[in-house]
């Protein structure tokens, strides 16, 4: 049961009645995140404009997925573990690279390189050394698509904390866990 009010997007008013209407036209529902970001407008606001500014980046929205999907397990969030899984498989991305994304690894080696890149991260709090720049470059990425990885990552431990903290009732076909990095 989650800690916070989750709230009942038909009884809804003013900017988050809003705002829930604008989610249920995009997505056919509203997830528990965002009913439980509702409580605070100004938050569900922002999460809102941040995740429509990170979609228009120019890394590619595959990468943005398996990132979430690192993020997520890292952090240990059941509730975005178990929406990015289902996110990627609409995407049509196959099992073998959500659960080597959830680990934070890929066949792919720029995309490796990625998801490394974002594991330093997390375990440094952002002071990532100087050999991760220069690799994360040495695959292919310039100095825009690096601050957008940074900002997707930055974009994801928010929502894997909102759901952590608030212990979001998971509303996504749940996933086996596959690596625990919490507790």
């Amino acid at each position: 049961m989650a800690r916070f009010k989750v709230l009942n997007p038909d009884e809804a008013t003013g900017k988050t009645k809003d705002l829930f209407e604008l989610v249920k036209g995009k997505m056919g529902m509203v997830p528990n995140v965002m009913r439980i970001m509702g409580n605070s407008p100004a938050v569900l606001n922002g999460y809102l404009s941040f995740n429509t500014a990170l979609h228009s980046a120019s890394i590619d929205n595959k990468l943005g997925e398996l990132i979430a999907l690192a993020v997520a397990n890292e952090n240990g969030c059941d509730y975005c573990d178990a929406a990015h899984v289902y996110f990627s498989t609409k995407m049509g991305l196959d099992d073998t690279t959500i659960d080597n994304a959830r680990l934070g690894t890929s066949t792919d080696p720029k995309i490796k390189t990625a998801l490394q890149f974002v594991k330093e991260i997390l375990d440094k709090r952002g002071h990532v050394s100087d050999a991760s720049i220069a690799a994360i470059k040495a695959a292919g990425f310039n100095d825009a698509e690096i601050i957008e990885i940074v900002a997707k990552t930055s974009f994801y431990i928010f929502t894997n904390y909102i759901n952590i903290v608030a212990e979001t009732v998971i509303d996504w076909p749940v996933q086996e866990v596959i690596q625990n990095h919490h507790q």
